[in-house]
């Protein structure tokens, strides 16, 4: 595929601390502020690895939306504080493309998805887990200064492959 550069990488298991949101698309604009929301509360992490990459998981579990955890990446000694959530991502292997400003979201993630169909990889599933999309697990990397309305990010999909 023309103009699609991405590369597959392995990425270790790491821990995860922040804030997770549950519901359906048409709420979606509540988890903006949420992500928001965390962002402005990295300063409560004394052991946050990077404070200047903030990470957003997607788990598409339900028909309707999904489960998205905004979080920074922590080391062990870090303490969970009041009202956050704590994730272990375990070690896996990842498609990993960049989304640059002036880029049409969608279209990046087409372009991800038509790349995987082509080749000997697929998305990840976990086993005996029910996903709702084609790319059922999506996790994306935020520079601290990116424009909210108009987004560059990396995009992180954990894939296998094929059998």
């Amino acid at each position: 595929m023309k103009n699609f550069d991405y590369e597959i990488v392995e990425i270790p298991a790491y821990r995860g601390i922040g804030l997770k949101w549950d519901g359906p698309y048409t709420e979606v604009n509540t988890l903006k502020e949420l992500i928001v929301s965390m962002s402005s509360r990295v300063g409560v992490l004394d052991y946050v690895i990077n404070p200047k990459v903030q990470l957003g998981l997607s788990y598409h579990l339900r028909p309707d939306g999904f489960v998205h955890y905004s979080i920074y990446e922590v080391s062990v000694e870090q303490q969970l504080p009041d009202g956050m959530v704590e994730l272990n991502v375990p070690a896996m292997t990842y498609l990993i493309t960049h989304h640059k400003k002036d880029q049409d979201i969608g279209q990046t993630y087409d372009n991800i998805y038509q790349w995987l169909k082509e080749s000997d990889y697929e998305p990840f599933r976990e086993p005996d887990v029910e996903y709702f999309d084609r790319l059922p697990i999506k996790h994306e990397r935020y520079p601290n200064d990116r424009d909210v309305k108009n987004p560059h990010f990396d995009i992180l999909i954990p894939i296998s492959k094929r059998t």
